[in-house]
């Protein structure tokens, strides 16, 4: 049966006839039968939508498969990023090798992709020059015996142009070149032309560039080339179509010589392997060396940075090793008589200071007996004072308030001591830290009532459970709330209380003499004032806001200050709800915006202590808090 013939049975097509059912009826009736055509339709549709619905399952399950797949690679991927991106920051080392590697990778690229293409260029013209040289020679040699053939008929044309072209195919172990014999087109009565095309290997003239045809169609007895692929068993191999005209009993034929370039590209492909195969050991060995030296250069200084850390930690013996006498010897001997200096100077500061911190608390406590004794004499003095004249009274009354402010003082001096010591200890638990504000202002009602100053608190929340050290959060908030009376000036002080999910503060606000921001970084020192000529008339001793700096430091928390000249300070003491956490956020702001708390009136809860109120409860909710809403604008603007 030849190929491309259908053949067709007169024999009736068997799905065509209706098959009889072998059954006999029953129930008297008689069920028709589908034909077979129909029943193989359905079978069809059938087992299609069985096969569409496995696909859809197959294809959910590969999509759910690759879906589990990106999102188990990708933290990986960007774990594995991080990780570089670390290890480039903080390395040296990697950062000098990885720079030098992609360096020497780009620079190798480029030289390799040059050094390839002139390798290319030049093998491909050099074989370009063998096959135009041996086409001229050869399309000649056909010319020539297609010229001298004296040949008539049909069979002995046949062979001598089978001859003549076995021979110029050059034909032995290995095909030199392979040709494409084709008839022009469009010639006028031809003479004899009994062939029409011939061809090696199989070959037709589709292998042919169509421009490479037309240029030799229209180019007369010129010479023209073109690269071309063309098939070799079951490879394309890249070659050279070179194409010129010959005549042969008055038909004119286009002569194609295909010359084979898979023995330059094995070599060009050969150099190309060597080439990155070296420029590969070569960066690795550049990798290498640049390894080595950045490291003999970067050990030295990452050993200085970890003895320098050490020191920073308190470990004073620690020294670098000095190897050589080269500049790294140099510095590291430097390195070693500087932390030397450094230790002996500390060790005397360090000795100094403790024998500062000894000389005090004995001092205190050795001046606590003799002191209680002037206490109670002059306790004695200060009652009796009625009975002495103007001026012994006046007298008693110094040497009373002063015995009184000496003894603070001592106290002080005491705890102070006692954080030097580093014997300061937190007694923790959770309280509502609105009942010690409560006690501080109720504590300070009489100081407020003597400046003729009104003490507001601000609130949102009613009750802020905190775990902290009661005692040591009351003084600290009596210190702030204190210095805020004495350098108010007679205006409102306002204290602002809020919370979010770790944090609770506590702002206190004057609007006095204020401060500037050099004052504001120094108001923690111990026994710093901002004028020294002011008088201290709330017997203060200069060391409270260093103890309420400390007392914070026990709770890790922060204590901070802000003022302006004319427009009053705000000090924010900001403490974790939790012991043991850490804050990230103040719930309120370190600058003030005048007290302004979002929400209504009816959301506030406000105490007011002062000359016109000496209450310590909230107040009730409704037209008390309008009034007070205006009582606070009017004490911010004044």
């Amino acid at each position: 049966m030849g190929s491309g013939t259908a053949v067709q049975s007169d024999a009736p097509a068997q799905s065509d006839v209706p098959a009889q059912s072998d059954a006999p009826a029953q129930s008297g009736s008689i069920t028709p039968t589908p034909p077979r055509k129909v029943r193989d339709l359905r079978w069809f549709l059938t087992r299609a939508r069985i096969w569409t619905r496995r696909g859809l399952i197959l294809i959910l399950r590969v999509s759910r498969l690759v879906t589990i797949g990106v999102r188990q690679i990708r933290p990986g991927m960007r774990f594995l990023w991080r990780s570089i991106l670390r290890r480039w920051r903080r390395s040296l080392e990697f950062r000098t090798v990885l720079t030098t590697l992609l360096l020497a990778v780009t620079s190798f690229a480029i030289v390799g992709a040059y050094l390839s293409n002139q390798i290319a260029n030049n093998l491909f013209q050099e074989r370009l020059a063998q096959a135009e040289s041996e086409s001229r020679y050869n399309v000649k040699q056909v010319q020539d015996t297609f010229d001298g053939a004296q040949v008539t008929d049909q069979s002995s044309v046949i062979t001598l142009v089978y001859d003549t072209l076995t021979a110029v195919e050059g034909r032995g172990s290995v095909i030199q070149r392979r040709y494409v014999f084709e008839a022009a087109p469009e010639q006028t009565k031809p003479r004899n032309r009994w062939v029409e095309s011939r061809a090696s290997d199989q070959l037709t003239i589709r292998v042919i560039p169509p421009d490479l045809r037309k240029a030799v169609q229209e180019g007369g007895k010129q010479q023209f080339w073109a690269p071309t692929q063309f098939p070799v068993g079951n490879e394309d191999r890249p070659g050279i179509a070179v194409g010129n005209k010959v005549t042969f009993n008055g038909t004119v034929y286009e002569l194609y010589l295909i010359y084979d370039l898979n023995t330059a590209q094995q070599t060009l492909d050969e150099i190309q392997n060597v080439l990155w195969a070296g420029g590969a050991a070569l960066v690795l060995m550049i990798g290498a060396i640049a390894w080595y030296v950045t490291r003999n250069v970067v050990s030295p200084v990452s050993h200085a940075a970890v003895v320098s850390e050490k020191l920073a930690a308190g470990q004073l013996q620690e020294r670098m090793v000095v190897k050589g006498e080269d500049e790294v010897a140099r510095l590291g001997a430097s390195f070693n008589h500087m932390a030397a200096s450094l230790q002996e100077q500390i060790t005397q500061l360090a000795t100094l200071s403790q024998m500062q911190q000894r000389f005090v608390s004995d001092v205190s406590h050795e001046l606590r007996t003799p002191l209680t004794t002037v206490r109670m004499a002059a306790e004695v003095l200060f009652d009796a004072r009625d009975e002495f004249d103007p001026m012994n009274k006046r007298s008693a009354e110094l040497l009373y308030y002063q015995v009184e402010r000496f003894q603070s003082l001592l106290s002080d001096l005491l705890e102070i001591s006692r954080f030097d010591a580093g014997a300061a200890v937190l007694d923790a638990e959770p309280q509502d830290i609105f009942q010690v504000v409560a006690q501080v202002m109720e504590g300070a009602a009489p100081v407020a009532e003597e400046y003729g100053s009104e003490v507001r608190l601000n609130a949102r929340q009613k009750s802020i459970i905190v775990e902290m050290d009661s005692r040591r959060i009351e003084r600290i908030l009596r210190n702030l709330l204190l210095n805020a009376l004495e350098h108010g000036e007679g205006k409102p002080v306002h204290i602002s209380v809020a919370a979010n999910h770790d944090a609770v503060a506590v702002s206190v606000r004057d609007h006095g003499i204020g401060m500037s921001q050099a004052e504001a970084a120094r108001v923690f020192d111990r026994f710093w004032r901002a004028d020294p000529a002011r008088a201290r008339t709330t017997g203060g001793s200069g060391l409270g806001l260093s103890i309420a700096a400390e007392d914070t430091k026990l709770h890790n928390g922060w204590l901070q200050a802000w003022g302006r000249k004319g427009s009053g300070s705000n000090f924010r003491l900001t403490l974790p709800l939790r012991q043991g956490e850490t804050i990230a956020k103040s719930p309120l702001q370190l600058e003030p915006a005048d007290i302004e708390f979002p929400g209504s009136a009816s959301e506030r809860q406000v105490l007011v202590l002062g000359t016109e109120s000496s209450s310590t409860g909230p107040a009730s909710p409704g037209k008390n808090d309008e009034a007070t809403a205006k009582d606070l604008e009017a004490g911010d603007k004044s």
